[in-house]
């Protein structure tokens, strides 16, 4: 068979191996039918294959983001972005400049403040933002979306007050007077989510945009995390529209929340199979994050003797849902920052397969923010994946040092221990949690080969025992995440008859110093053997 395209290099990543080699990726439709070294490249030409030479730019697979929350990342790609606000007072100005830049809004929406990296690291008030956004409804939230940040004008229009029940693991903070400060932890963010519903050409502008995202940073497939702390966010039906009039140009792999209505689950798996669209499990939380102290541990935190956190749920319901779904084969995912909620998750998954029996089930545990050293090799022995986030070793951990703060020396030693679980054999895959954090894969390869910020700090990196190698991050990018959607027979690798999925990248990044990964753009991104993005 003769290609229609051809792409060429010096340097050729398969995935199959660590290092890139001089080679070429042959396609025809949505297929690779050869790859090989440059001498064998011939036998592929036709007089209507076109040929393209990277010259030392690395060709690899499209890269396979595992964790993402696609619909609230297109969202917050067209609101307010507030990672940069350096106090209170600055993050609610830039809501209010946001606000008077887009008068026709309804609702004032933003994301991205985190109060550790405030001075003083007080949590916000509904009063900051009402001397700035007096009128109009605003809701705010934080970088790991697991709170919200509310002024008077949003609290009223949602009818949240003083007697507003509080959901299970989640809190309405309030003052002295028992008055919503206007800050809501965890599942009590879901009272906001009725201003996150929008007219079907807004959703479409939001999603056209995320796709364009995604082509330009040569992602070609994403696991969409649908459930959040309390609330869904994205829907498999308006993702199908796209797909049939051949817009969809990512990948998705959705998760249905895990609450025992199996039914539901059931009927999702059996709609959503094509090549495009897929359902791929069940997501539910046990914890929270450490930041805030709702990250389950199995000791109390360092800055708070009488605290360890806790889970949403009890042990007990948990334990029957994964069992119940184990047993029909669903595959479930468990958002686990904590050492004492990843214990927990581990236990649940050996629990299930003690009952149900072993089977190829790829449970999944979620972020790992800090893991106790006797249960690295768990995850090899279950075989359950470790869905880790490199990107999130910025969230306190390295500037602040946050981490140290809550956890202590000792624990945070083993804080995001990728090198670690590697070392031990654990099926690892890579995502970003965007938009919790960046979407740009470079960001997660970087923290994850050196363990460092984009100004090079800490020396050595935080925690440098952790560190992996560059081939390695890759593949836990590509092939690991590939494995992790039940898609490694037709994706992760350069190989022939898989999907033509690819990247090509601006550089050879075996070739430079790790800071520069940080500057490496997308030149081409193929999907189904089309070009989607050209830069």
């Amino acid at each position: 068979m003769k290609a229609q395209k051809i792409i060429k290099s010096a340097a050729l990543f398969t995935g199959t191996s660590l290092f890139p080699a001089p080679g070429f990726v042959a396609l025809n439709r949505d297929k690779i039918i050869g790859t090989g070294a440059p001498s064998e490249l011939e036998s592929y030409l036709d007089a209507s294959t076109k040929v393209y030479d990277m010259g030392n730019r690395l060709i690899m697979p499209g890269f396979h983001d595992f964790h993402v929350h696609f619909f609230l990342g297109s969202m917050f790609e067209s609101f307010c972005q507030l990672t940069y606000g350096g106090t209170e007072d600055e993050t609610a100005k830039m809501a209010a400049d946001y606000a008077l830049a887009h008068p026709e809004d309804e609702w004032v929406l933003g994301l991205g403040w985190h109060h550790v990296r405030w001075p003083g690291q007080k949590l916000p008030s509904r009063h900051s933002l009402d001397r700035f956004l007096p009128d109009r409804p605003a809701i705010l939230l934080n970088e790991e979306a697991h709170s919200a940040w509310l002024n008077t004008a949003a609290l009223k229009k949602l009818g949240i007050d003083q007697y507003t029940p509080e959901p299970p693991f989640g809190r309405i903070e309030k003052d002295e007077n028992g008055d919503p400060t206007g800050f809501l932890y965890e599942t009590a963010v879901k009272y906001v989510t009725r201003a996150f519903q929008f007219s079907e050409s807004v959703k479409a502008k939001l999603m056209e945009n995320m796709l364009k995202k995604t082509a330009s940073f040569g992602i070609t497939s994403v696991g969409d995390m649908l459930p959040l702390p309390g609330y869904t966010l994205g829907d498999p039906s308006f993702y199908r529209r796209f797909e049939e009039r051949g817009r969809l140009t990512t990948r998705i792999h959705f998760l249905d929340v895990m609450d025992g209505d199996l039914a539901r689950s059931r009927a999702l798996k059996e709609e959503f199979q094509s090549d495009r669209l897929q359902f791929s499990g069940l997501k539910q939380f046990l914890d929270g994050v450490p930041l805030t102290y709702t990250g389950y541990l199995l000791e109390p935190y360092a800055d708070r003797p009488d605290e360890r956190g806790g889970t949403i749920y009890e042990v007990e319901q948990y334990k029957k849902w994964i069992e119940d779904a184990d047993r029909e084969g669903f595959r479930v995912r468990l958002h686990a920052c904590g050492d004492g909620a990843v214990r927990m998750g581990l236990d649940l998954f050996e629990h299930a397969e003690s009952v149900n029996g072993k089977r190829d089930s790829r449970h999944t545990i979620e972020h790992i923010e800090v893991c106790h050293p006797s249960d690295f090799n768990r995850f090899k022995e279950l075989g359950v994946i470790a869905s880790i986030q490199p990107e999130h070793l910025t969230s306190g951990s390295m500037d602040t040092h946050a981490y140290i703060d809550r956890l202590g020396l000792e624990r945070s030693r083993y804080t995001w221990p990728i090198g670690s679980l590697n070392q031990h054999g654990a099926p690892i895959a890579f995502g970003t949690d965007f938009p919790i954090v960046d979407l740009n894969p470079m960001l997660g390869i970087y923290r994850a080969v050196t363990r460092k910020h984009e100004d090079g700090t800490p020396e050595g990196g935080w925690n440098p025992e952790e560190k992996i190698t560059l081939g390695e991050a890759l593949i836990h990018y590509t092939k690991s995440a590939a494995y992790g959607n039940f898609r490694e027979n037709d994706l992760g690798t350069i190989e022939a008859g898989k999907k033509a999925d690819l990247v090509v990248l601006d550089r050879n990044l075996f070739e430079v110093h790790p800071e520069e990964i940080l500057e490496v753009k997308t030149v081409m991104t193929i999907m189904d053997g089309e070009i989607i993005f050209e830069g």
